[in-house]
């Protein structure tokens, strides 16, 4: 074994440790569902549309056995599969490699809100179990900012909620938000998960941060909107901090507003390979949500995924409300 790989090894090994040792006997090592993971194969015939070839990092295979191995020894039961394709029949792909292995409690397709289609294929994809919900906003040219005064978008969307399915969004920024608050305003019942609002660049522009503010606070009076925080880490002068102070103060901020009942773990795995290892990331996260207390910490690392997704126990070590 060469250095490199003892020292990953050894971390992962120390941060599993760490995490049994953080619930004492009365608090038994908390069980965690990665809501945001990503699938691919890169050596399909017809190809992928992300990511890229040329990206050195991320274009090889990213499949469930290969996560497995880097996250069940850190605690990781059961993930959530969010799409990294627009492609039609690649619901259907992550559908049948999901079905494979119960590491995998669900995922979130793509598909259109708006379009003729929509409908019957929403009624195709939520015959299987594992079809969670659907994502959509600042991602393959589908943004939704805008979409509020369009009826059938807003109709597309009230029959996402009927069926209890989830809106992830994506890339958030202000528009977004904002498009958010408006859309939950024409649809109440949609459960809406935000993801890697932890990398949202803040405004500088002082209107736009006051609007943005207004949004954020009105969304946290929402019930049925869930924060990931996923994406934490930021880069630095071409350096990632790995201290916890430097980011407590935007988790402060998204713990303050959205509360210990509404907030999700996502690794974001692979894309976190592009900033550091897949423990690196939870190590931060964990000592965040330690701090707050086995209750707390236990509610962001599983007990929320179950009430956003209402996603169904496949294997024995995965938990259940």
């Amino acid at each position: 074994m060469n250095r490199r790989k003892f020292l990953a090894v050894s971390a992962g090994a120390s941060l599993a440790a760490g995490l049994q040792a953080a619930g004492a006997a009365q608090n038994p090592a908390i069980p965690i569902i990665d809501t945001h993971i990503h699938l691919f194969d890169t050596n399909r015939p017809q190809g992928i549309p992300w990511p890229d070839k040329n990206d050195q990092v991320l274009y090889k295979p990213a499949l469930p056995e290969r996560y497995r191995k880097i996250a069940g020894k850190l605690g990781v039961t059961g993930a959530i599969v969010v799409e990294a394709s627009p492609w039609l029949e690649d619901n259907q792909w992550v559908l049948d490699i999901a079905e494979k292995d119960k590491i995998i409690v669900g995922i979130i397709g793509n598909l259109e809100p708006g379009k003729p289609d929509f409908s019957k294929h929403l009624e195709r994809f939520q015959k299987n179990p594992l079809f969670r919900g659907i994502r959509c906003g600042n991602l393959w040219g589908n943004d939704i900012a805008g979409q509020a005064g369009n009826l059938r978008f807003v109709s597309d969307l009230k029959a996402l909620a009927g069926a209890g399915l989830v809106l992830d969004t994506a890339n958030p920024n202000p528009a977004l938000l904002a498009a958010i608050v408006k859309l939950t305003d024409q649809v109440p019942d949609l459960k809406v998960v935000i993801d890697h609002l932890p990398q949202m660049t803040l405004p500088t522009d002082q209107a736009i941060r006051k609007t943005y503010e207004a949004d954020l606070r009105e969304l946290g009076q929402r019930p049925k909107v869930y924060i990931k925080i996923s994406e934490v880490l930021r880069r630095v002068n071409g350096q990632i901090p790995t201290n916890l102070d430097f980011y407590r103060g935007r988790l402060d901020e998204l713990y303050a507003t959205f509360g210990q009942d509404r907030l999700l773990y996502g690794s974001d795995w692979p894309n976190s390979d592009k900033w550091l290892p897949f423990e690196d990331g939870l190590r931060l996260v964990h000592a965040y949500f330690m701090e707050k207390g086995h209750t707390t910490a236990e509610k962001y690392f599983w007990k929320n995924s179950v009430t956003a997704y209402s996603w169904q126990k496949r294997d024995p070590s995965q938990p259940s409300l």
